[in-house]
């Protein structure tokens, strides 16, 4: 069964090589630009696992990942934020607010996809 991954963040870049890269992993990929659009996709369907930006405009990750743990419906969806902040206040922040784990950016992206996979319990395969 193909898992949902919702990509959520600003930067264009960033998320046209982590979509080209959750794809070629063979995952069904979403995305949303900013905190208020990663809600409504959330509403409108639930994905196993958001990777999660912490600096977005309007909403920013760790309220979009307090909201998504906070909800019945959407608290087994499981998050690894993706954040330039690599203070480990930050990461405390965000694993306290839900959060499955917490990658600083550049990110290497073996380690993301290794991620990812030990997150979903998918064997390599």
């Amino acid at each position: 069964m193909t898992k949902d991954i919702l990509i959520v963040d600003d930067a264009e870049n960033i998320v046209i090589s982590l979509e080209f890269l959750m794809k070629k992993e063979g995952f069904n990929v979403r995305v949303a630009s900013d905190g208020d659009a990663a809600l409504q996709a959330m509403r409108d369907h639930v994905p196993d696992l958001v990777l999660l930006d912490v600096m977005m405009p309007k909403r920013d990750g760790y309220e979009v990942c307090q909201t998504i743990k906070a909800s019945a419906e959407w608290q087994k969806t499981r998050i690894i934020m993706l954040t330039a902040k690599s203070r480990d206040v930050e990461r405390e922040k965000g694993l306290a607010m839900g959060a499955d784990d917490y990658i600083t950016k550049p990110f290497a992206t073996r380690e993301l996809v290794a991620k990812v996979r030990k997150i979903l319990k998918i064997d390599k395969g």
